[in-house]
């Protein structure tokens, strides 16, 4: 079993990355999600979204914010120097807020930048979703050479969706509603979920694919 595998044992490699034990044991009991676990099922999000099944899906690392954040979008050219990110229908980003971590999704379908923090915490939501929208100001004037029209769009703090009531799911309910959220499914799971989701997300990642 993969939870009882020695902490550096190699489990999975793909999409640039290796997961070990200890990482894939981040997903047992009530431990807490690390970046590689996160930024693994991210890829996988991603690669679902080229299967044309779905909307097309860009995820972002769980670097991204912080760079951008401390650094600003010059930091940050290089990272999408082969990606349009233009031409995707939704982007997600994972937020790290020093000990919580939450979800932001860019929707060109509906023009929203939606902010998603399983705590229920308001403090956030504005400053992430004005910061991401600057970056997609400065990203199109820099790889379109023209201004991004933001005529119509909205920054939206997702209010009506599951709630955390514990210290310790939150990087479980944020790549829960990534993965919702980009096979347009309405949000429809709870905190008593989250083992099941638990073990689903170690299967996924260790078949590297996604079961829906």
């Amino acid at each position: 079993m993969a939870f009882t595998s020695k902490p550096n044992e190699v489990l999975v490699n793909a999409f640039n990355l290796t997961v070990h034990g200890k990482d894939i044991q981040t997903l047992k009991g009530n431990n807490w999600l690390n970046d590689q676990v996160i930024n693994f099922y991210m890829s996988l999000i991603t690669e679902r979204g080229k299967l044309g099944s779905y909307p097309s899906v860009y995820c972002f690392n769980t670097f991204f914010f912080v760079k951008l954040k401390s650094s600003g979008h010059a930091s940050l050219k290089r990272w999408t120097r082969t990606v349009d990110l233009f031409s995707y229908d939704i982007l997600i980003i994972p937020i790290h807020m020093k000990v919580h971590w939450c979800l932001a999704a860019v929707n060109f379908i509906e023009k929203r930048i939606e902010y998603y923090d399983s705590m229920h915490d308001n403090n956030n939501n504005d400053d992430c979703g004005q910061t991401l929208l600057k970056y997609l100001q400065d990203e199109h004037l820099d790889k379109k050479k023209k201004e991004f029209n933001t005529a119509g769009w909205e920054v939206v703090n997702c209010k009506d969706i599951p709630e955390q009531l514990n210290g310790c799911d939150c990087g479980v309910f944020a790549c829960t509603y990534a993965e919702y959220i980009c096979r347009l499914t309405k949000l429809t799971f709870s905190q008593e979920h989250m083992p099941y989701f638990r073990v689903k997300m170690a299967y996924e990642i260790l078949t590297k694919k996604l079961l829906l």
